[in-house]
């Protein structure tokens, strides 16, 4: 599950965590990085199947409804990256510097191929969220990210 993970990486280079760990908690985690590389962005990374299933956000994700936000699915991420914050060295794949913007645990409410909704229950985000699968992007990789609107 995360080889292209550990194939993109100098674990001699760089501070990033190597995976060893397999699972947190009963409630699984979200978090979102803000990673200055190239491009200023946001990872948001969902804790799904033991891994953080990650998706880069070009811009600041939303905290109300009515904003969507494109989202390009990256590789899976180790549990550990949860954690990480700090400088990736120039040279290695993402370098730039990357700290924790959000973080928290989640809901789910449905985890399927092509959509996910979840109760986000963090310090920015908070309530349900959903990522939407689009034919958006190379090998299909685009999703929506947006908050959804509370219905009255």
């Amino acid at each position: 599950m995360l080889e292209e993970y550990r194939k993109k990486r100098d674990f001699d280079r760089t501070s990033e965590p190597e995976a060893k760990e397999t699972s947190r908690s009963n409630e699984p985690i979200f978090v979102i990085q803000k990673h200055d590389a190239s491009n200023l962005h946001y990872d948001l990374r969902l804790e799904i199947d033991s891994v953080l299933k990650s998706w880069a956000v070009p811009k600041q994700p939303p905290k109300k409804a009515g904003i969507k936000r494109l989202a390009i699915q990256t590789e899976d991420h180790p549990m550990e990256y949860a954690d990480f914050e700090g400088e990736i060295p120039e040279g290695q794949y993402g370098a730039g510097k990357v700290e924790i913007w959000d973080r928290g645990n989640y809901e789910a409410i449905k985890i399927e191929d092509k959509e996910i909704i979840v109760t986000l229950k963090g310090k920015q985000l908070t309530g349900e969220y959903v990522l939407v699968k689009t034919k958006y992007g190379k090998n299909d990789k685009g999703w929506l990210f947006f908050k959804k609107k509370i219905d009255n």
